[in-house]
This record gives structure tokens, C-alpha cells and sequence, in this order.
């Protein structure tokens, strides 16, 4: 698995080892009863046994290959050292790098779920079988904010397995992790659901976790999360881990997320997700006794989108949402996920505390717009040709623990044929452009609409919190 997040050790041993004694101790009391303790354990075995039967012949392994080029050094910038070195130092190295995940047979015809970031700028992807048969695999689409892409392969009457319902799982029941960790297909573990509904990690945009003990390595990621009924409850998507490997604490994507996302790729060609038109932030005691609220239960509402769905449902800034279409909303990331559930055109009970006091607005869901994060690549053709960014949000300051003073925005995105590949990097904060200070996307592109081809742009970025000068050559070079 691609994607680490760092974390205190677990208790995950101490956990397996009390599965274990109880299994013991239940049995050593059978047989102090009279019981057949033996064909207890035999039967749970057995029925452990066959769920792996029925769920396995629809777990594939997936090798990507993609070509990379080697990050540029900062010095490279520096006039001294391109007086002396000349063109070499324009030259970027590239290498093959290999990529091993898993997946998920979705329909008999050939459609495969698996993670976004196993197959993200993969040139050739390879599909294995449980068979063993290998088949070149094709993109259909992917979603980078909930890192699922749908692949497929020519094939028919394959295996899928059965969607289970993940908004009915709960905290402690048991569950199995099938993939290809370290690329030793068909792995099967098994633990226990631990939490529901994680989000804020950091992961994704779109967070909604299962979280398991189920051990879940590197190679695991677009593999199934099953239930005891051979359900597929969720997609083995990230780990916290100070190693790398497996410390008890794995990630899954809900089935119901899943789903909808995969469904949403094949039938439209790309994910539909609803859009409200708001600025949220959680609230914090202060905001609760100065909006006259009771708790921190609901989202604050900071800003309101000009013409979206919450200015035309009157929704105000400084509203507290509490509930939206008959749910209770208890925090942003929730809220988030809600709306973006919700299919556009469709009319929502939305409650609300203003001014201390209930109030409930009907709003109309919208679609959220396909330029939300401001892709510049498709707009210019000059310096900036490749280059994804977005406003800095009260999520970014939050995760990476800056302060609020900073303005700019934040590039999210690079491509390889950009310009300013190996110059600047994913998370890096650009603050001016040219040395003018910009403070949001509608600033930067203001700017950067108005420099030729033919000009290099000096850049002022933050990046791991220091502020650095970088060069970005004319698209004529």
C-alpha cells in the first residue's frame, strides 16, 4: 500500500490473543458440560473456510507500470550553477517504477474496483486472476477524492461477489481482508469492525472509514473487506503505521460509497456529487456561546457560494446547520459526505439555528462544478500548463497545522508533461506569483492569465514550512 499515516503501536496482538483464549476457554467449558467443544471449533473453521471459498475467485492482483522523472534539485535554479553546467542540468532522468495493488471483480463483465492511487498514471496496468490468467487492464475512470478508480478488462462470466449493506455494519463484528500484500496473491486475515465513520485523517477529500484490525499491508490496497456472510462491505484503501507494515489500525471505504462512485463512472463517465454552495467550519466553544447554541453538534456556515443552492434557499452566513434531510449533522466531514451523496435536483429539508433560534429551509441540491478545484492546465497554455490548485481551507490549515495568516493557494495537482514538474510539488503553498502577493485562485489566475508563453515566472512557495524562491522556465524552452 501506497499511502502511510503515522501512529502510536497498537493493541492489536493483545486483541487477537483474547479471540484466541476466549475460543479456549469456551471450549475447555463445553467439554466440562459434557459438550463436543472439537466440532464447535471445527465448525467455525469450516464456515471461515467457506466464505474464502466463495470470495476469493474475485480478488485479482493488478501490476501497474509508469514512467517517472527525477525531482530537480533547487540548486538547479540557481543562475551560478546553469552558467556552469548549461543544459544538462534541464535534463530529467526517467525510470520505470512497478506498482503492485488489488481489487475487486465488480460485474461478470469485467468491470474492477480497486484504489485510485494503485493505478494513478499507470501506462500499462496488468490484471491477474485467481485462476491465473492475466488480461491487460484499461481505465475506465477514477476518483481522486475518494481514491476509487474502475478498471476493466475483456472478459465474461466471471466471479463477483454480493454488495453488503455498510450502513448497517457495527463496531466489533468480524470481519476478512482479502488481497495481495507484498504481492502474495490471495491473502486472506481476519479481525474485528473497529470504529465507523472515521474521518479527518487526511486521507482522502471524502472520509467515511471502517476502520478494522484485519492486517492490512503494502499490496493490499483495492482489496475486499468481507463479512461472515461473504458480503463486500468495504475497498482496503490505507494504514496507520510507523513502519510501514501493519500495526493494527487499517482503513476501508464503505461498500455504499463504493458503490455509488463505481455506478456513477460507468453509466456517466464520471462522479456526480451534490453541491450546497457553503464555507463550513466545525464549532468550537467560543462559537457555541457566542451563536447561542446549545453544544457543538452542526456546521457553521462561514461563507455562501454567490448564486449556488444555499443563496437561493436564503440560507445565511452565520447559520448553524443541525440537521440535513432528516439526519442529525454532528460535523463538517459529515455534512460533507451527505451533500455529496445527494443527487442533484433534489429538494432537502435542511435545519438550521439562526440567531439562537430553529428554523428548517427547503434547498434544491445542485451539481457540484466540474473546475471546483481550479485545473489550470486546461485554461493556459504557458508556464502554468499542467498545474492543479485550490484555495487554502479550514481542513488544509487544520491537517497541516499552519496558521491562518498565510494566503494563497495550494497546489494539488502536477502533471508530468507540466512545466513546473520537479519544480514544484503537491502541497506546496504559492503565496506570490511573480513577486505579487496573491491571496486566492480568483487572484492567481487574474495573474497568470496575463503572463506569454514565452516568459519564465518566479515563484514564492511555502513548503514544509519554509518559504523558498522557485523558477518555472517559458514553455518556449
Amino acid at each position: 500500500m501506497r499511502r502511510k499515516i503515522y501512529l502510536t503501536k497498537t493493541k492489536s496482538l493483545i486483541i487477537c490473543l483474547t479471540i484466541v483464549t476466549f475460543l479456549f476457554t469456551f471450549s475447555a467449558l463445553l467439554e466440562a458440560q459434557g459438550g463436543y467443544s472439537p466440532r464447535v471449533l471445527e465448525q467455525l473453521g469450516d464456515a471461515m473456510a467457506d466464505v474464502v471459498d466463495h470470495v476469493k475467485p474475485s480478488i485479482v492482483n493488478i501490476s501497474t507500470t509508469r514512467v517517472i522523472k527525477a525531482q530537480r534539485h533547487p540548486f538547479f535554479d540557481d543562475p551560478f550553477f546553469r552558467r556552469f553546467f548549461g543544459d544538462e542540468l534541464q535534463r530529467q532522468q526517467k525510470r520505470k517504477v512497478t506498482n503492485l495493488g488489488s481489487g475487486v471483480i465488480a460485474t461478470s463483465d469485467g468491470y474492477i474496483l480497486t484504489n485510485n492511487h494503485v493505478i494513478e498514471g499507470a501506462e500499462d496496468i496488468l490484471v491477474k486472476l485467481a485462476n491465473n490468467k492475466e488480461y491487460k487492464g484499461k481505465v475506465v475512470g477514477s476518483d481522486k477524492r475518494t481514491d476509487l478508480a474502475v478498471i476493466k478488462i475483456e472478459e465474461r462470466n466471471l466471479p463477483t461477489l454480493r454488495w453488503g449493506d455498510s450502513d448497517k455494519l457495527r463496531a466489533g463484528e468480524l470481519v476478512l481482508a482479502i488481497g495481495n500484500p507484498y504481492g502474495l496473491n490471495q491473502t486472506i486475515t481476519m479481525g474485528i469492525i473497529s470504529a465507523l465513520g472515521r474521518s479527518g485523517i487526511g486521507i482522502t477529500d471524502y472520509e467515511d472509514f471502517i476502520q478494522t484490525d484485519a492486517a492490512i499491508n503494502p499490496g493490499n490496497s483495492g482489496g475486499a473487506l468481507v463479512n461472515l456472510k461473504g458480503e463486500l462491505v468495504g475497498i482496503n484503501t490505507a494504514i496507520f503505521s510507523t513502519t510501514g507494515g501493519y500495526q493494527g489500525i487499517g482503513f476501508a471505504i464503505p461498500s455504499n460509497m463504493a458503490k455509488s462512485i463505481m455506478e456513477s463512472i460507468i453509466s456517466r463517465g464520471k462522479v456526480v456529487r451534490g453541491w450546497l454552495g457553503v464555507n463550513i467550519q466545525p464549532l468550537t466553544p467560543d462559537l457555541v456561546k457566542q451563536f447561542k447554541l446549545k453544544d457543538e453538534k452542526g456546521v457553521l456556515l462561514s461563507d455562501i457560494v454567490e448564486g449556488g443552492p444555499a443563496e437561493k434557499a436564503a440560507l445565511k452566513k452565520g447559520d448553524v446547520i443541525v440537521e440535513y434531510d432528516g439526519k442529525k449533522v454532528e460535523n463538517p466531514f459529515q455534512l460533507r459526505n451527505m451533500v455529496a451523496a445527494t443527487a442533484p435536483g433534489k429538494s432537502v429539508d435542511i435545519k438550521i439555528i439562526r440567531d439562537g433560534r430553529p428554523l428548517t429551509l427547503k434547498v434544491i441540491i445542485g451539481e457540484l462544478p466540474a473546475d471546483f478545484n481550479i485545473a489550470l492546465g486546461q485554461q493556459t497554455q504557458n508556464t502554468f500548463r499542467g498545474i492543479t490548485i485550490q484555495d487554502l481551507t479550514e481542513e488544509f490549515f487544520k491537517k497541516e497545522g499552519i496558521t491562518k495568516k498565510i494566503k494563497g493557494v495550494v497546489v494539488v495537482n502536477i502533471a508530468d508533461d507540466s512545466p513546473a514538474w520537479g519544480r514544484l510539488n503537491e502541497g506546496d503553498i504559492i503565496i506570490e506569483v511573480n513577486r505579487q502577493a496573491i491571496s486566492n485562485s480568483k487572484e492567481f489566475n487574474a495573474i497568470v492569465s496575463k503572463i506569454a508563453p514565452e516568459k519564465e515566472v518566479l515563484f514564492t512557495i511555502i513548503r514544509e514550512g519554509s518559504s523558498l524562491f522557485t523558477v518555472i522556465p517559458s514553455t518556449s524552452n
